[in-house]
C-alpha cells in the first residue's frame, strides 16, 4: 500500500506532516488533535466567516496595504467558502478552546492555501500568501470571531422570523375556522367555563405574534459589529480607516443592515446582547411546548380520551399495536423546546464566563446560539407546513363533552345564586343528569333562553351572559 502524501509545515513548536489534499495547515492539524470529538461548527457560522474575511481583503486592499493580485485570488477564495466549497475543510471542531483561534486560524489556512493555488502556487507557500500576515492582516480573533456570530446569528433570525409568520398566520386561519365550535374551557385540567375552539388557537397566536415581534426587536443590537477593533477593541495594528471600510463591505457582502460599534472595547468582552436572543428564543420555545402540549390533550384519544381535535396522520405510531397514531410533531416541537430552554441555560453560563477583555467561551456561545435558531426554524416550519393547517375539529365531540359537563353553572350563577347552582351541580353528578336538562325540568329557564345564555356572542364579551335578553322576555326565577 503506497504511503499517503504530506507536505510538512512548520510553527513555533515545531514541524507536522499535512495531508496533501487538504488545504487546512498546521495550526488546524493541532487543534484537530487537541479537540478530538469533533462537533461541526453551524454552516451558516462558517459562511458567515468567509463573508468577514472577504470585507476585510476588500478593506486592506482600498488601503493599499496588499497588492492587487493577491486580494483578488484571497477574494475569489473567499467567494468560493462563502458558496459552500471548503465545507469540509474545516475541519476543527466548534467545541474548543482558545476562544475561538482554532476556527479563524482553520478559515485563514484554507483561503491561503486556495489562493495559492489559484495564483499557480503549492499549498504551503506561505512566503507569498500567509494566513497570519496576509489573510489575518488588520484582524484578530477576537474581532473577527464574533462578528462573523453576528452575521450568522442574524441570518438565521431572518429565517426563524419567516417560520413564526407562517405558524402565526396558519394558527390564526384556524381561530376563524373554529370561531363558532364550543367547547368545554379547562383550569387545572377540570372542566371550567364554555368557550371556543377558536379562541384557544387564538390565544396561540398571540403569544406566537409576541415571540415574533421581541425578535425582530433584538436585531438592533445582534447589527452593531467590534470588527476593526482587533485584540481587546482598540484597534491595535490596523489602519484609520480599515474598521470603517470592512463594515461597509461587510453590509455589502452579507444584505444586512451591519453598523459599526460606538465603543468596540465594550463589545469585544461583553456578549449579553446573545443572551438576549438566547432568553427570546426560551420564551418562543415555552409558547411552542405549551401549543404542542395542548394539541396532544385536546387530540387525546381518539376513543378514550378528550379527542376534541383531529391531528392529522403523518405516520404509524407503534411497532406492536395496530391502527395507534402518535402526534408526532407535536412531540418532536416539544423535544427541540426542552433542547433550547437547556441551551438558554448552557449560554448564559458561557457568556458569564469571561474574564476582563475577553470570553474564551466564545465557540461554545456560537453552537449555543446558531443551534436554537436552527433547530426551532426547522421545527416550527414542518409544524406550521404539515400539522397546523390540516388540524380538524370533531365537533360532535366537542358537543358531546359540552352537554356533559357543567361549565353551564357558571353562567346561571347571576340568576339563581352560588348555592343554589352548586346544589343542582350536586344533583346532576349524584343522579347521572344534564344539568341544562335539569334546570329546563326544574322550570328555572326554557330551552331557548339557555341557547342565548350559551350563544359565543354573549359569553364571548364581558358582563352576564343573555342578561339583557332574558329581562325583555320577563325576569326568570333568581336568588340574587
Amino acid at each position: 500500500m503506497e504511503e499517503e502524501n504530506f507536505r510538512v509545515e512548520r510553527d513555533f513548536l515545531g514541524e507536522k506532516k499535512i495531508p496533501a489534499e487538504r488545504y487546512w495547515g498546521i495550526h488546524t492539524e493541532r487543534a484537530r488533535e487537541n479537540f478530538p470529538l469533533f462537533v461541526p461548527p453551524p454552516s451558516s457560522l462558517i459562511r458567515a466567516f468567509f463573508a468577514t474575511k472577504w470585507a476585510c481583503t476588500k478593506a486592506n486592499l482600498d488601503i493599499g496595504l496588499i497588492e492587487e493580485n493577491i486580494a483578488q485570488a484571497i477574494l475569489k477564495a473567499c467567494q468560493e467558502g462563502l458558496e459552500g466549497r471548503f465545507d469540509t475543510e474545516i475541519g476543527v471542531s466548534i467545541f474548543q478552546g482558545g476562544a475561538g483561534t482554532s476556527l479563524n486560524m482553520n478559515l485563514n489556512e484554507v483561503i491561503a492555501n486556495r489562493a495559492l493555488e489559484i495564483m499557480g502556487f503549492e499549498r504551503g507557500r506561505y512566503d507569498v500568501i500567509n494566513p497570519f500576515d496576509t489573510v489575518n492582516l488588520s484582524q484578530s480573533t477576537n474581532d473577527i470571531f464574533p462578528t462573523a456570530l453576528r452575521v450568522a446569528t442574524l441570518w438565521e433570525m431572518e429565517k426563524l422570523e419567516k417560520a413564526i409568520v407562517m405558524l402565526q398566520d396558519n394558527l390564526q386561519r384556524k381561530e376563524t375556522e373554529f370561531a363558532q365550535v364550543i367547547k368545554v374551557g379547562r383550569t387545572e385540567l377540570q372542566d371550567a367555563v364554555p368557550i371556543t375552539l377558536g379562541m384557544e388557537f387564538g390565544a396561540w397566536a398571540e403569544a406566537i405574534t409576541r415571540d415574533r415581534w421581541r425578535i425582530w426587536k433584538s436585531k438592533e443590537r445582534i447589527k452593531e459589529v467590534n470588527l476593526g477593533g482587533t485584540a481587546v477593541g482598540t484597534g491595535l495594528n490596523a489602519h484609520p480607516l480599515y474598521a470603517s471600510k470592512a463594515v461597509f463591505y461587510l453590509g455589502e457582502i452579507t444584505g444586512l443592515p451591519i453598523a459599526r460599534s460606538m465603543n468596540p472595547f465594550e463589545n469585544t468582552q461583553n456578549l449579553d446582547v446573545f443572551v438576549e436572543v438566547s432568553g427570546l428564543l426560551k420564551a418562543l420555545a415555552v409558547n411552542l411546548r405549551k401549543m404542542a402540549n395542548d394539541l396532544r390533550l385536546l387530540s387525546m384519544g381518539p376513543r378514550a380520551g378528550i379527542g376534541e381535535i383531529i391531528l392529522p396522520p403523518l405516520q404509524e405510531g407503534s411497532s406492536i399495536m395496530p391502527g395507534k397514531v402518535n402526534p408526532v410533531l407535536c412531540e418532536y416541537l416539544e423535544g427541540v423546546s426542552i433542547d433550547v430552554m437547556g441551551k438558554d441555560h448552557a449560554l448564559a453560563f458561557a457568556c458569564s464566563s469571561g474574564q476582563l477583555e475577553l470570553n474564551h467561551l466564545l465557540p461554545f456561545v456560537a453552537f449555543y446560539l446558531l443551534s436554537m435558531l436552527e433547530e426551532l426554524t426547522a421545527a416550527i416550519t414542518i409544524f406550521a407546513e404539515k400539522y397546523v393547517p390540516f388540524i380538524k375539529a370533531d365537533i360532535p365531540r366537542c358537543q358531546e363533552l359540552f352537554d356533559r359537563s357543567f361549565v353551564l353553572a357558571t353562567h346561571i350563577v347571576p340568576y339563581l345564586g352560588h348555592e343554589k347552582t352548586t346544589t343542582l351541580v350536586r344533583e346532576c353528578l349524584a343522579e347521572n343528569k344534564n344539568l341544562r336538562d335539569l334546570l329546563i325540568e326544574r322550570g328555572f329557564f326554557t330551552r331557548e333562553e339557555l341557547e342565548i345564555i350559551l350563544s359565543p356572542s354573549e359569553f364571548l364579551k364581558p358582563g352576564i351572559p343573555g342578561w339583557g335578553k332574558l329581562k325583555r322576555n320577563g325576569e326568570r326565577n333568581s336568588a340574587t
